[in-house]
C-alpha cells in the first residue's frame, strides 16, 4: 500500500506546480506591470523544462536506480519552489520555474516507471485509472488553496506551500526500497542508444505521439482558463478556484469510471468512446459558448470528462509496446505529453478573438488525431 500512495504523491506534482498558483497569474500582472503573455511565461518555462528533464530523468533511473533520482529531484524541486518564493520579478521567477521544473520532472518520470516495476496487467490498467481518479483531486483543491492564500497571505505564500507539500514525497522516498533489480550500464552514449531502440519501436512512437494531442485543448484551458474566467467573465479569484475545480472533478470520475470499466470492456471500445466523446464536447463548446461562464464550462467538462476517461488506458496502451528501458519510456511518454501542454500553453496567450472558440477548434483537431490512428491499427486488425 505505501507504494500506493507514493506513486500518488509523485504523480500529483505537475498539478501541484502549476494549478496552485493559476489564481495568482492577474496578480502577478498588476503587482509587476506586466501582460498575461509575460505572466505566461512563468507556465512555459515550467512544461519545456519539464517536458526536456524527463528525457534526462528516465534513462538515469534506468542506470542508477529510481530511489536516488527522487531523493535527488525532490529535493531540487523543494529548492526551486523556495527561489521561486523569493524572486523580485517575472525574470527570476521565470528561471526558478526552471529550476522546480528539473525537480518535478524525476517525481513524474519515476512515477510511471514505478507502476510498470511494480504491477502488471489488470492491476497496473486499475490503478492507472485510480491514479486518475486521485491526481485530479489537486487541481480540485489547489486552485481555491491559492485563492485563500492570495487572500490572507500572498503569491509567495503559494510557493512555500508547494515546497511544504513536497516533503511527504520525499520521506517517502527515503523509505522506497529500491525496485529495480538490475541496474542498466554505460553513460550518455547508452542513454543515446536506449533512445534510439524506443524511437525505432513504431507502435511505441506512434501511439506515444497520437494520444498526446489529445490533451492540447485541455492544456489551453489551463494556460487560459484565468484570463478567460476572471478577465472576461469578471469572476473573483475564489469563484474562479470553484469553476476550475469542477473542470478537475470531471477529470476524476472519467478516471473513475475507467477503473470501473476497463476490466470488462476491451481497450480499443473504451478508447474509441473517449475520442469521440472529446470531439463531441469539443463542438459543443463552438454551438454553445456564450456570454455565461456556465455555456463555456459545461462543454468543457465534458472533454476532460472523456479526457480522463481515456488517460489511462492510453499510458497502459503505450507501456505494453516495451518490455525494457522501462524507466525511459515513461520519460517519453510524458514528455510527448507535456510538451504537447507547453506548445498549447504559449498559443492560449495569442489574443484570440475568442478563447473558448480556440479550445473548441484545438479539442476537435486534437481529439480527432488519436482517433483516426487509433482506428487505422484497428483495420490493419493489431492488437491495442
Amino acid at each position: 500500500m505505501h507504494h500506493f500512495i507514493l506513486i500518488m504523491l509523485l504523480a500529483a506534482f505537475p498539478a501541484l506546480s502549476t494549478d496552485m498558483y493559476l489564481p495568482a497569474l492577474p496578480t502577478l500582472c498588476d503587482t509587476w506591470g506586466i501582460s498575461p503573455a509575460q505572466a505566461n511565461l512563468s507556465l512555459v518555462s515550467f512544461f519545456v523544462t519539464f517536458s526536456l528533464f524527463l528525457l534526462i530523468h528516465g534513462p538515469l533511473s534506468d542506470r542508477h536506480g529510481r530511489r536516488p533520482v527522487l531523493l535527488g529531484g525532490i529535493s531540487l524541486y523543494i529548492g526551486g519552489s523556495l527561489l521561486c518564493a523569493v524572486s523580485p520579478g517575472i525574470t527570476i521567477l521565470v528561471l526558478a520555474r526552471a529550476v522546480q521544473a528539473m525537480g518535478a520532472a524525476a517525481a513524474s518520470s519515476v512515477a510511471l516507471a514505478l507502476v510498470k516495476d511494480l504491477y502488471e496487467g489488470d492491476k497496473r490498467k486499475k490503478l492507472l485509472a485510480y491514479i486518475g481518479v486521485i491526481v485530479p483531486l489537486c487541481p480540485m483543491v489547489a486552485p481555491t488553496l491559492g485563492a485563500l492564500l492570495l487572500e490572507f497571505v500572498s503569491w509567495r505564500g503559494i510557493f512555500i506551500s508547494q515546497s511544504i507539500l513536497a516533503l511527504p514525497a520525499l520521506i517517502g522516498s527515503l523509505r522506497l526500497k529500491e525496485p529495480l533489480e538490475e541496474m542498466g550500464t554505460g553513460g550518455v552514449g547508452e542513454a543515446m542508444r536506449r533512445y534510439g531502440r524506443l524511437a525505432r519501436n513504431g507502435a511505441f512512437m506512434g501511439y506515444s505521439i497520437a494520444f498526446s494531442m489529445a490533451g492540447f485543448a485541455f492544456f489551453c484551458f489551463i494556460g487560459g482558463s484565468a484570463e478567460i474566467y476572471i478577465g472576461s467573465f469578471g469572476m473573483s479569484e475564489q469563484t474562479y478556484g470553484l469553476y476550475f475545480a469542477f473542470n478537475a472533478l470531471a477529470l476524476m470520475l472519467g478516471s473513475f469510471l475507467c477503473s470501473r470499466l476497463c476490466v470488462t470492456f476491451d481497450s480499443k471500445q473504451l478508447l474509441i468512446m473517449s475520442f469521440t466523446g472529446m470531439i463531441l464536447s469539443a463542438a459543443a463548446i463552438y454551438l454553445s459558448v456564450g456570454d455565461t461562464a456556465a455555456s463555456f464550462a459545461m462543454p468543457m467538462f465534458g472533454y476532460t470528462f472523456f479526457l480522463g476517461l481515456s488517460r489511462p488506458l492510453s499510458n497502459h496502451v503505450i507501456l505494453e509496446q516495451v518490455n525494457t528501458d522501462t524507466g525511459t519510456a515513461a520519460s517519453v511518454i510524458t514528455f510527448f505529453f507535456f510538451i504537447v501542454g507547453a506548445i498549447a500553453m504559449e498559443i492560449i496567450t495569442i489574443p484570440w478573438d475568442s478563447k473558448p472558440m480556440f479550445i473548441s477548434v484545438a479539442g476537435v483537431a486534437g481529439a480527432l488525431i488519436p482517433f483516426l490512428f487509433l482506428f487505422r491499427i484497428m483495420r490493419r486488425g493489431r492488437a491495442v
